[in-house]
């Protein structure tokens, strides 16, 4: 579940006026310093050899020499390319390498641009390893595809143009126009807690965060983690109120793979004792969310896990 200090850190941010919204190759990834100084990757762990079995997903990724990523590259502090640098930054793209590096013995990603509607694709039919993009475990999504984590908890949120008023909470959807993702655990949960809204969906974030802007609807249902990220992008949107539902984030696996999946929840641990996850959100997310790195969510708490 979301920390409680987390919850009132995004609080917070939202009301001094953050305002929010929520194949490519990534080339050499960059490598993330850490806040004060250092290089995070460089004391990411490296899998024994005796843990890449014969025959295993470990071992294909590691004779190609790259991990191939289902991800975003524009998400901003979880998974965007950087104009300057052409690398892709943030939480989830950070994970990605750190995976890879314990696989590999360096951080070498490839990352395929996927939307919410592909990931179960991209997954079952190999053209990505693993998909880092605030992906929701559900049983639906476990009938499909495996999860390893979950890696990290979140919530939906809502987010408004600036200035509106008379939406707070999740019940003041009834009789609006709620925007949502396509294909995104939104949908069910607006309609659980707000059976009179008028959904309409498009396809990805940054097509929901415009269509906000161009009034196509009320107020925007996202993940809480999105909305916050993009606080720093565009002042014209605003989060409001608290997260309404808990959310774990799973790493996508090709479903039934569960030599890979242990090998991936076995690193989880690693990286979760070690401290490089928490060092990692701090890096990221944590540059807007203010306080300490919440604690990771338990390996295989929720179903579908």
């Amino acid at each position: 579940m979301v920390s409680m200090k987390r919850m009132a850190a995004v609080a917070a941010v939202s009301m001094i006026g953050l305002s929010a919204c929520s194949g490519t190759d990534s080339g050499s990834p960059a490598v993330p310093g850490e806040a004060k100084g250092g290089d995070l990757l460089a004391k990411a762990p490296v899998a024994a050899a005796a843990d890449i079995l014969p025959g295993s997903t470990m071992e294909k990724i590691k004779q190609r020499g790259e991990l191939i990523v289902g991800g975003s590259l524009d998400a901003p502090l979880l998974s965007q390319q950087n104009p300057t640098t052409g690398e892709v930054e943030g939480f989830d793209a950070d994970m990605g390498k750190a995976l890879a590096k314990y696989i590999l013995g360096e951080p070498k990603v490839k990352i395929v641009n996927s939307a919410s509607e592909t990931r179960e694709a991209l997954l079952s039919n190999g053209t990505v390893d693993v998909v880092f993009q605030t992906y929701t475990i559900t049983p639906e999504r476990a009938k499909q595809v495996a999860f390893a984590g979950p890696y990290y908890s979140s919530g939906l949120s809502l987010a408004v143009r600036k200035g509106t008023t008379g939406i707070t909470k999740p019940e003041d959807l009834n009789g609006k126009t709620v925007i949502a993702g396509a294909n995104t655990p939104a949908i069910p949960a607006i309609k659980k807690v707000a059976p009179q809204a008028k959904i309409v969906t498009f396809g990805g974030d940054p097509e929901c965060i415009q269509a906000l802007k161009q009034e196509r609807g009320d107020v925007y249902v996202q993940d809480e983690t999105l909305l916050v990220a993009n606080a720093k992008k565009d002042p014209s949107v605003q989060v409001v109120g608290s997260p309404f539902t808990t959310d774990p984030y799973g790493i996508g696996l090709k479903h039934g793979d569960e030599q890979f999946k242990k090998f991936v929840n076995d690193w989880l641990k690693k990286i979760q004792a070690d401290g490089l996850w928490q060092q990692t959100w701090k890096n990221s997310l944590g540059t807007v969310v203010q306080g300490e790195a919440p604690a990771p969510p338990q390996i295989g708490s929720v179903p579908g896990s």
